[in-house]
């Protein structure tokens, strides 16, 4: 993560630095308010500022807000003063950091504030996939795009191909489409010049331009508005941009990365996407399923979770008992891995013994798991196979499904032409026509892969 410091850099203030560093973030330094302002104005991206509480926080706040600047703070101070914490907080601060520092403290405020030290935890053959086609795509400059259900992991899952790209040591900038209002969208990806609207004080280095040279995640692409998806087409076409009230375009280096959880191939279809800017985004998708469709990954992920939230809380770590893991395996976690991580955070707190029971394991609504019934369970599987298979081709028209159908045979037989036609019960002439017609309406086509012919 990148953090700003703000104030002037005495001992204890120095050594929350080193600390911080040591917690793997990216430091930089100001000393006033107004040089954080305008470091963040001019594209010194932040994703944490660190104030001295002696400054003037809610003024920094109120002057990052006329920018349309949100970068969460947190404040520090020597002392302690209760009274001038409580203000900070007041003001806007999301957490106090007492100086002199603790090393836990940096560490968990840090991760706390940002949570961007999410690790990839994966033992479901499901999810192995899903990795295996990232890391072979992650080293391109390809744009990817990542679906899935609201939880399952999809930025988890770009901060993973950012990590394993040649732009690791690029910045890698994450933007809400869906969190953002649609007038204030525009500013926020492409920045805006001095009076191109009121309130428009100074240049604003947009997210295009901070993340030049490394990875922009687009969250939640599906609910940016058309007028606004025509101008991130062009962005996307002519690699530049153009600030809000800006007279020339601005070139940009960078990889985009997209995400919904919404159908884009009928968004397309009810006029609410554009098709041209689908094709753009999707050149590779990365289809996550929901932990319901992975149960390989629920304890793995309860365990990793338990290990979190007991260092966050300074409590011992517990084990999951036996039962436990049985009913954490048997539900089906509606709300995918983000249901199960609050979970497993009540569960830390509310354990009493030297395990973690199936009773500290609490729905939302303070209700326990059912008990797991193994002949219910392989009912429910079988079901969700079915359903999966089903839904797989509902909604399609038959050329669709025949273009599944043809690209899963290729890949199957690794690329090889003549195997998989052989398999379809076609011609290699029939075969190499489709291939060449879905490669021209821009759908990616398996390439023969080593040791395998293109016959």
């Amino acid at each position: 993560m990148r953090l700003l410091v703000v104030g002037k850099l005495s001992g204890q203030l120095s050594a929350a630095v080193k600390m911080a560093m040591s917690a793997g973030a990216k430091v930089s330094h100001v000393e006033t308010i107004l040089a954080a302002t305008h470091a963040l104005r001019a594209g010194q991206g932040a994703d944490l500022l660190m104030v001295d509480y002696e400054l003037d926080i809610a003024g920094l706040i109120e002057a990052n807000e006329a920018e349309r600047i949100r970068v969460p703070v947190v404040a520090c101070g020597v002392g302690a003063d209760p009274k001038r914490a409580a203000d900070a907080i007041r003001a806007g601060a999301k957490e106090f950091i007492p100086l002199p520092p603790e090393a836990e403290l940096i560490a968990a405020v840090l991760a706390a504030v940002s949570d961007d030290n999410r690790p990839m935890v994966v033992r479901d053959p499901a999810m192995e996939q899903v990795i295996q086609l990232a890391d072979q795509v992650a080293p391109s400059d390809a744009s990817i795009l990542i679906t899935g259900e609201s939880g399952s992991g999809k930025e988890v899952i770009a901060r993973y191909v950012h990590q394993k790209s040649r732009r690791a040591s690029r910045p890698f900038i994450s933007v809400n489409c869906a969190a953002i209002p649609e007038n204030l969208l525009e500013s926020e990806l492409f920045g805006h010049e001095k009076g191109a609207f009121t309130g428009a004080v100074a240049r604003r280095i947009g997210k295009f331009e901070e993340a030049n040279g490394g990875t922009l995640l687009l969250d939640e692409i599906s609910e940016m508005d058309a007028r606004l998806q025509a101008k991130l087409l062009r962005a996307l076409q002519e690699r530049e941009i153009d600030r809000v009230g800006g007279t020339k375009p601005v070139k940009v280096d960078i990889r985009i990365l997209a995400t919904s959880n919404r159908d884009l191939a009928q968004a397309v279809k009810e006029g609410t996407f554009r098709e041209d800017l689908l094709y753009r985004l999707n050149v590779v998708n990365l289809r996550l399923p929901p932990l319901r469709e992975r149960p390989g990954d629920v304890v793995a992920l309860a365990e990793h979770f338990v290990k979190k939230y007991a260092a966050a809380n300074g409590m011992p770590e517990k084990p999951l008992s036996a039962e436990a893991k049985r009913r954490l395996a048997a539900h089906r976690w509606p709300g995918n891995v983000r249901e199960l991580e609050n979970a497993m955070h009540r569960a830390v707190l509310l354990a009493t013994g030297t395990e973690i029971d199936e009773m500290a394991i609490r729905l939302p609504d303070g209700q326990p798991l059912a008990p797991a019934d193994p002949h219910a369970r392989a009912a429910q599987a079988a079901s969700l196979a079915a359903e999966t298979a089903s839904r797989s081709f509902v909604g399609q028209t038959v050329a669709e499904m025949e273009q599944q159908l043809i690209l899963d045979t290729l890949e199957h037989c690794l690329g090889n032409r003549t195997h998989a036609a052989n398999i379809l019960g076609i011609s290699i002439r029939t075969l190499r026509n489709k291939l060449k017609e879905y490669a021209e309406a821009g759908v990616s086509v398996p390439a023969p892969q080593m040791g395998a012919s293109a016959a």
